[in-house]
């Protein structure tokens, strides 16, 4: 029997920029029907034997992009979402330091998007915030070897759309394994120093 649906890998590809403290969010302009010179996520077609980490490397790599880690989300599989036909969509994460040519958007000022992107990066969302602070992988690729605390402040705020009390934050951050509060502290040029938190550093393979 002839598979009925096609299936493609899009990826939520994710980078802090420190300079703006925010989550920024990778795109491309689509060039090709449907929806030519559309943002969309960074996404290809799944071939035949391709495992969807080296399908949504190859995704990042349209846009010059090389992920630092990565990992599966959850599958969409709303058959009118692609007009070519049926077609399911894999979403992943990736997080990079890079930024090649894509286009790099706020999470809360991105333009609209192509076919369901802008639904998978909304019900995306959420399942992100639950890694942040809860998977220490996860954070650490976002966060950096040590960051301050208004970093955590500012992601936190761009995965949950809620803005945080820093002592409940500060408590949060003491519970993660692996991380440790410093007795430095970064000028943050407005208000009072931020606390530096630090990962321990990660065993030698």
């Amino acid at each position: 029997m002839e598979p009925t649906s096609h299936v493609s890998v899009d990826v939520l590809v994710l980078r802090y920029d420190r300079a703006l403290r925010q989550l920024r969010l990778g795109l491309h302009e689509r060039t090709l029907e449907p929806f030519a010179g559309w943002p969309a996520l960074p996404g290809v077609l799944l071939l035949r034997g391709e495992r969807i980490r080296d399908a949504a490397a190859r995704a990042l790599a349209k846009v010059q992009l090389t992920a630092r880690g990565s990992g599966q989300l959850i599958t969409f599989d709303e058959p009118s979402r692609d007009p070519r036909g049926p077609t399911l969509s894999v979403a992943t994460w990736a997080v990079t330091d890079d930024i090649g040519t894509a286009r790099w958007s706020g999470w809360d000022e991105r333009p609209p998007l192509a076919f369901d992107h802008d639904r998978i990066v909304t019900d995306c969302r959420p399942l992100l915030a639950g890694m942040l602070w809860r998977d220490p992988s996860f954070t650490r690729l976002l966060t950096g070897a040590e960051f301050p605390v208004t970093d955590a402040l500012a992601l936190h705020q761009a995965l949950t759309g809620a803005a945080p009390d820093r002592g409940n934050l500060n408590r949060t951050l003491a519970t993660i394994p692996g991380l440790h509060r410093t007795d430095r502290q970064a000028s943050t040029g407005r208000g009072r120093p931020s606390t530096i938190w630090a990962w321990s550093p990660s065993p030698t393979p």
